[in-house]
């Protein structure tokens, strides 16, 4: 199984904003047990997509110096579950 939740870049700005995809495809190891006959995206991993996106952009701003490590999601919701055939779309911000 890959551990890269992310595709490709779609935005970079240095220091301030990153937009990446993730392609969902029926081929990718999780589907087959996310729940056979029912291919969704596990929650996890559409929020570690995210937190890839964001690790590598802080990443970027600090030099690449330290490892960046997401230590706490306080709340997340999801309109609707991610089935294979779709593109999730992420989007982080450095606020501070």
């Amino acid at each position: 199984m890959r551990w890269i939740w992310v595709d490709r870049f779609t935005e970079f700005t240095s220091k301030k904003a990153a937009k990446s995809i993730k392609n969902l495809s029926l081929a990718e190891d999780h589907f087959a047990h996310h729940f056979p006959g029912y291919p969704v995206m596990p929650v996890s991993l559409m929020l570690e997509g995210l937190a890839q996106t964001g690790g590598i952009l802080v990443g970027e701003a600090n030099n690449f110096e330290e490892k960046v490590v997401l230590a706490k999601i306080v709340r997340a919701n999801f309109s609707r579950e991610a089935w294979a055939g779709e593109t999730l779309q992420y989007s982080t911000e450095i606020i501070d």
